[in-house]
């Protein structure tokens, strides 16, 4: 029993004690309980913990390191589940959640085979599905800091050159996608040349993300170095991070690459995490991609990108990349769900490719936790807006 008298706040619900994600409220930095938040600034949780938490944004806890975090999550789970409420709790509602944290770099992977083969047989219908390069290594690009919002945060739509049979235009993307992945919000000290088994004690939590594209845009600008305009405009992530120590029993082997990867990337014991993605295209589920078919893990990634002496550092996000699995429900992008635009989807009794002015996509996530809990991954929203007058 708890004090906390919420239906949500229970083992069978994604927001239970199991979960406790970090957010941050008018009121300061909390977690999330049901349907609830517990603001921690008022709980006495020490000289060490307390300081960590008196802030406005999750910057100093992420920076604490490993820990820090078992420290203060464990002390919580006594907190939340105690029959009575401990001097200083307060209870507030969910809205109002900022960024919780200060985006330091924005990394992008590719890691979804099922998303590499589609993408690479819409773009390069005459070549090669899959590069050579990708079962050998975590492909990435770097994205835009800047641009990182918090979930409900409107997407404008952007503008861009796109080509026609005449030539280069430059207007509002007619193309506008998702790409629902799952992000990793990095913490503890500055590090580089990270092997796997190092990179997960940099890793605070998780959190989904939505990569907004704009697909006219990047396929004529992508080659030959990659995602720039029709990437950078727009990325959305939760508003609440969910500790990496919630996942315990999520953990799965990826999927085979086929052949053998260098060193600096073989995992001690592997970190897929069994996670069940679902994509709502105004209130229509049309998705539910799986997050235990990617290929790569995000100890991979983090050793990958920090192999060069690049470093990590607290309030870096690593993104999957689009999570797709082999079904086309499953796939985690309308470019692929529509085939390139010549499939449509039913959505609400229209037939539809890309998003529209007006569009709200809804992302959700659940994996399972100890003892048959389910672990939540909160949404993450966007609603499309019409492009700025130029």
């Amino acid at each position: 029993m708890s004090w906390i008298e919420d239906p949500a706040f229970t083992a069978d619900e994604p927001f239970g004690p199991q979960t406790l994600p970090y957010g941050v409220l008018p009121g300061g930095i909390a977690v999330r309980v049901g349907d609830q938040a517990l603001l921690l600034r008022g709980l006495a949780l020490g000289e060490r913990l307390g300081p960590l938490v008196a802030t406005g944004t999750l910057d100093a806890l992420l920076a604490a390191g490993r820990p820090a975090w078992s420290e203060l999550r464990a002390r919580l789970v006594e907190i939340v589940s105690a029959a009575s409420a401990p001097r200083g709790a307060e209870l507030a509602g969910l809205d109002g959640a900022v960024l919780p944290f200060t985006v330091a770099d924005y990394v992008d992977f590719y890691s979804s085979r099922h998303h590499a083969e589609n993408v690479g047989r819409i773009f390069r219908p005459d070549g090669e599905a899959l590069l050579p390069n990708w079962t050998h290594l975590p492909i990435g690009y770097h994205g835009r800091a800047g641009t990182v919002v918090v979930s409900g945060t409107p997407v404008v739509r952007p503008h861009g050159q796109r080509r026609t049979s005449a030539g280069p235009v430059f207007e509002p993307t007619r193309r506008l996608d998702i790409e629902a992945e799952v992000g990793f919000v990095c913490g503890g000290p500055v590090a580089s040349r990270l092997t796997p088994s190092q990179a997960v004690d940099h890793v605070f939590g998780v959190a989904l993300v939505n990569d907004w594209s704009a697909r006219d845009v990047q396929a004529w600008e992508y080659q030959p170095l990659g995602p720039f305009l029709g990437k950078s405009f727009a990325t959305s992530v939760s508003a609440w991070i969910t500790p990496l120590e919630a996942f315990a029993v999520a953990r799965v082997s990826p999927p085979p690459l086929g052949n053998d990867v260098l060193p600096y990337l073989v995992e001690e014991r592997p970190w897929g995490l069994d996670v069940d993605l679902e994509v709502e295209w105004n209130g229509v589920v049309v998705s539910r991609p799986p997050f235990r078919e990617m290929s790569w893990t995000f100890a991979q990634q983090l050793a990958h990108l920090s192999a060069n002496g690049a470093t990590v550092r607290p309030g870096d996000l690593i993104a999957s990349g689009t999570v797709s699995g082999p079904a086309r429900d499953e796939r985690g992008s309308f470019l692929e769900l529509s085939w390139g635009g010549k499939e449509p989807v039913v959505v609400g009794g229209d037939e539809r490719t890309f998003l529209e002015d007006g569009d709200t996509v809804r992302i959700t996530a659940t994996a399972p936790g100890e003892s048959g809990s389910v672990v939540g991954l909160a949404e993450v929203v966007g609603t499309v807006s019409p492009a700025d007058e130029r």
